[in-house]
């Protein structure tokens, strides 16, 4: 392919999206940029301060629950406070105790304070992934979830590269610099990203598109959802086999008598690869049919943890991780712009805040799964099992694709987000236009070429942000 056309098909990826959205992405590439506690808490802990492996992974698990608990009260606020005010209180607060997190020396005052900080750094992402689907078109969500989530592995990327360096000057230093990222991340929100929630604009606007309010929607209607709650249980499944890249994957790598080091070159074909290509498959994947890719993804997925029984080598650990980034990469954006589509306008923080909760509790459930199958069974049956999973969850995919095709949920018609009523699954057809007119237009219309160019959860896993 000649420059040109490289040049060419960059420019339509990053075409054609409303500046504030930019303006967000911005503020996620320096949030994770900044990322450097979440990588190196375990570190710190038991080489740094001398903990034991077990205090380290109690640490983790409460950071982990606080993340869980955060999911569904922030989802809450981003619809009852709005999405910049719930953004701004997650990232100054995130801020603060990330910094205390650097000062506090008894063990339980970490744990505690650990534990805040996973509630307080996992609160934004309701609050983002409600905002990219108010001020983004419904056409061209999935490109926007895309390149959020192609910001956070590139941010993470270089600063698990920085905070190596970083980390000789003295832990301390470490968490102050997270602190000061997330500090600016928050002054770039405030003044650049107003607040998008639909309420207020059409308040604002005087506008009367619709034929009266969209009746506000609580958790007990996101739990009634049996279609989006599918899509969440189906979302822990995949989350539960890519959280084992964290825990599983280096001890059985250890056991092969990898280094650390090896571990580290595999890992990192993840955030490579996503860094590579996640942009150009993108391009792909948009205006498709979801249900086809996501079942695809599981089975990608399933596989490439499966390969991982094979594996003995470097070369092979890094293959096997190949596999199963193809799978995420095809899996996040797609995944995230379908809970944008099923989620009512006025519930969008809510079922975003459902969906987060999925990769939380994968984080804390998945590594105490897959160290006790370790231990009884041993790796090649977590492996085995990671495989059905990833059947079992495209068996799901494929059914869920029919229930929608079957019937539309409520928030797919008239005020919601419009997936269409005549392909539930398809794109920008239909009640797309509708939904795009009635409350989705109004956020996005700072279309045009002009937009600077620049979709738990750790980097390697969707939903990030």
């Amino acid at each position: 392919m000649s420059v040109a056309r490289l040049r060419q098909a960059a420019k339509e990826s990053v075409s054609g999206l409303p500046r504030e959205f930019w303006w967000l992405w911005t503020s996620t590439l320096v949030n994770r940029l900044g990322g450097f506690v979440a990588t190196f808490l375990a570190m710190y802990l038991t080489v740094d301060r001398g903990y034991s492996a077990m205090f380290a992974g109690l640490v983790g698990a409460l950071h982990g629950l606080g993340g869980a608990v955060s999911a569904v009260v922030a989802g809450v606020l981003t619809d009852r406070l709005g999405r910049r005010p719930t953004l701004l209180a997650a990232q100054l607060s995130t801020a603060a105790t990330v910094a205390l997190l650097g000062f506090v020396q008894h063990p339980v005052a970490i744990a505690v304070v650990a534990c805040l900080v996973g509630m307080t750094s996992n609160a934004s992402r309701p609050a983002v992934q409600a905002m990219i689907a108010d001020i983004v078109a419904p056409g061209d969500r999935v490109r926007a979830f895309a390149l959020n989530y192609w910001a956070i592995n590139l941010g993470f990327a270089v600063s698990a590269a920085a905070a190596g360096l970083i980390a000789r000057h003295g832990y301390l230093t470490l968490f102050l610099a997270d602190a000061g990222m997330t500090l600016l991340c928050a002054f770039i929100v405030f003044g650049k990203v107003p607040e998008s929630r639909p309420e207020r604009e059409r308040a604002a606007a005087g506008a009367a598109a619709e034929p009266g309010p969209e009746r506000e929607v609580g958790l007990g209607a996101v739990l009634r959802d049996r279609r989006f709650m599918a899509v969440v249980a189906l979302s822990f499944l995949v989350a539960t086999l890519i959280q084992q890249a964290f825990v599983a994957l280096p001890i059985a790598m250890g056991a092969d008598g990898l280094s650390s080091t090896d571990f580290g070159v595999a890992i990192a074909t993840n955030g490579v690869l996503i860094v590579a290509v996640q942009i150009p498959v993108t391009r792909f994947l948009e205006h498709r049919d979801p249900a086809p890719l996501l079942t695809v993804s599981a089975l990608l997925t399933g596989a490439g943890f499966g390969l991982t029984a094979f594996a003995g080598s470097v070369g092979m650990y890094a293959l096997a991780v190949m596999v199963w980034t193809v799978g995420e990469i095809i899996n996040s954006p797609t995944q995230m712009g379908l809970v944008a589509r099923l989620s009512p306008t006025h519930g969008r923080g809510r079922y975003q805040g459902m969906y987060t909760l999925s990769w939380s509790l994968a984080s804390l459930i998945a590594p105490l799964v897959g160290g006790a199958v370790m231990d009884r069974f041993g790796a090649d049956a977590l492996w085995a099992a990671s495989a059905v999973v990833g059947l079992v969850a495209a068996g799901g995919y494929v059914a869920l694709g029919r229930a929608l095709r079957n019937r539309p949920a409520a928030g797919e018609l008239g005020g919601g987000v419009g997936v269409g009523a005549t392909s539930v699954v398809g794109a920008g057809a239909g009640a797309d236009s509708v939904a795009a007119s009635a409350s989705d237009v109004g956020d996005a219309s700072g279309h045009g070429a002009g937009d600077a160019s620049g979709g738990g959860v750790p980097a390697v896993g969707a939903g990030s942000s």
